[in-house]
């Protein structure tokens, strides 16, 4: 289980610049999404692009704050790993994951992770280097993207890992440089035994300085629910969000 933030921008900015104060509530998550942290910058000119993962927890990380700061950009993803059980910590599972202009995050679980392996593009799967389930996900996802487009490439990865898998949450952001994609579709019954109902919840905030997604679980003032079984499409040239049945 993990946590995700994300933003699209019309300028050049960071996660603690456009969330404010707040960002250190989410950032405190990680006292239990405690096995990774991963940035994933995608500028839409694409002149930009970082990639920054780390084995460790976010909050006593010596170089997240740094990389918070410094990796400024129009187009982000944060990720606050919690492991599945099963799944080795480590870098390669760690989120985001990268492919060409794509990145990706995900939270939830994939039983079992590699139920899904088989109907993954042979050109993606041989670009799998860990053992979870997420980063099967994302393939999968690109794999139905190039058949169906965007919206329809969503809804038919989700349709094949709902039929072939068992699943906890398949909520997740998708990022290039013309789009920004959170998908909302979980089961609240699977949420961890302590947790509260709202633990797979996505809200979202657009403002002038740009449209932020993120999990639940922290101070949020003023945002709105992404409600379960949707996904909200942020157009980056337009910042226009459609929010989708799936």
């Amino acid at each position: 289980m993990c946590r995700l933030m994300g933003y699209v921008s019309p300028a050049k900015t960071s996660f603690p610049a456009l969330v404010g104060d707040e960002f250190v509530e989410f950032v405190a998550l990680s006292s239990v999404h405690c096995d990774g942290w991963g940035l994933s910058t995608i500028d839409k000119s694409g002149a930009h692009t970082v990639l920054e993962r780390k084995v460790e927890a976010a909050a006593t990380s010596a170089s997240f704050d740094t990389s918070m700061q410094t990796n400024v950009a129009d187009g982000a993803l944060l990720h606050l790993r919690w492991a599945t059980k099963g799944i080795s910590i480590s870098e390669n599972n760690t989120h985001p994951f990268m492919y060409e202009d794509y990145s990706f995050i995900h939270n939830g679980s994939i039983f079992p992770p590699d139920a899904i392996a088989p109907y993954i593009d042979s050109k993606f799967s041989k670009l799998i280097v860990g053992d979870g389930d997420s980063e099967q996900y994302f393939y999968l996802v690109l794999t139905e993207i190039e058949k169906h487009g965007l919206i329809g490439g969503l809804k038919s990865a989700l349709s094949i890992i709902k039929t072939h898998a068992d699943t906890t949450s398949l909520n997740c952001m998708i990022m290039n440089r013309e789009f920004f994609a959170t998908v909302s579709e979980h089961n609240s019954q699977k949420k961890p035994d302590w947790a509260p109902d709202d633990y797979y919840e996505i809200k979202y905030l657009p403002t002038p300085e740009g449209v932020l997604f993120a999990s639940s679980g922290w101070n949020q003032p003023g945002w709105s629910s992404l409600d379960n079984h949707h996904a909200a499409i942020v157009n980056r040239s337009t910042f226009e969000i459609e929010v989708i049945g799936l």
